[in-house]
């Protein structure tokens, strides 16, 4: 069974083509990406603007086109943190879906992690004992920890990375001082989830998932994408402090030129280490393990779990999603 997996986050929209097979890991066949920049279309009172929702839109239609073309017999549409929490939500959800056929389901944090936290599971195997994950997203962090497939404990932060650099770090570069005090910031604001997460028991396996994860593993020496999925990638807190004093002296620009760094994320950089800095430091965490499945691999091995040839995925307890999610109509 080919699916379509149509992932609108705060920076980018994502479709992932896969094939699935129950009881079987999905293969991946074709990754599609578009830069949006959500968050940033939206007015002083939290409404996405006319233009970021005709943006939006029009992407969504045309990705959808696309998972129709590429043999798709489902489209799984989502939307993340800029769709959540933007006022006026419900408005452009029903546009998207008057224009396009795409009804895009708004997933809570709570979900986010959950589903992340599945794929990790699934990645690593119950050999791995007691996991503890974290994802940066755009506009939230996602922290987990768990025995088993559903998680113990699951938070979604207001801590993302395009969030803070929204609100913290709008010099380019963003300044010594500047990063100091976004610093203390973040040790305050964690150290409640922290105990939160760790009160439920200590982790045998600490995994950081999402691109500013793989993003900074890689600027601190982990092996490149071409490498391959299944070749262990780590990050360390040592690692991950000489980074940030490397990076949060360039400009945008330069950390662009970075390998394994993009153009549309090069912006947010600083603000995702420090986020993934602070979260380490609070769980004192050494060293966290890079996974290459996230939210989209746990919607699809929820999808697989259930029986979806009778029932929508919003039909089954616990799935995270709300509403049906609708074959490609055009």
């Amino acid at each position: 069974m080919r699916l379509g997996v149509l992932d609108v986050g705060s920076n980018t929209v994502h479709l992932l083509v896969v094939d699935a097979h129950r009881g079987g890991h999905p293969m991946p066949m074709s990754s599609t990406k578009a830069t949006l920049r959500l968050s940033e279309s939206m007015d002083d009172h939290g409404r996405i603007t006319r233009e970021g929702a005709a943006r939006l839109t029009r992407t969504v239609g045309e990705f959808a086109s696309i998972a129709k073309t590429s043999g798709c017999v489902e489209l799984m549409a989502f939307a993340t943190s800029a769709v959540r929490e933007a006022t006026n939500s419900e408005e452009v959800l029903a546009q998207v879906r008057a224009a396009t056929g795409v009804n895009l389901q708004v997933l809570t944090g709570q979900d986010e992690a959950r589903h992340t936290f599945l794929a990790v599971r699934r990645w690593y195997g119950w050999s791995a004992g007691r996991i503890l994950n974290l994802d940066i997203g755009g506009g939230s962090l996602e922290l987990s920890n768990g025995a088993d497939e559903e998680p113990d404990i699951a938070l979604s932060l207001q801590l993302g990375a395009g969030r803070l650099t929204r609100d913290w770090l709008r010099h380019d570069p963003p300044g010594k001082r500047r990063v100091a005090v976004l610093r203390d910031w973040l040790d305050a604001e964690l150290v409640l989830p922290a105990k939160q997460l760790l009160d439920v028991g200590r982790p045998d396996l600490a995994v950081g998932t999402s691109k500013t994860f793989r993003s900074l593993a890689r600027l601190t020496g982990a092996a490149p994408s071409t490498a391959g999925p299944r070749v262990r990638r780590t990050l360390t807190s040592s690692g991950l402090r000489q980074l940030i004093a490397f990076i949060s002296r360039m400009t945008a620009a330069d950390r662009a030129e970075l390998e394994g760094v993009s153009s549309d994320r090069s912006q947010q950089l600083v603000a995702g280490a420090l986020v993934a800095e602070a979260s380490m430091r609070a769980l004192s965490l050494d060293t966290l393990e890079i996974c290459p499945w996230a939210l989209r691999e746990g919607l699809i091995l929820r999808k697989l779990d259930t029986d979806l040839d009778s029932e929508p995925i919003a039909d089954s307890p616990n799935d995270g999603l709300s509403g049906t999610i609708e074959t490609v109509s055009r």
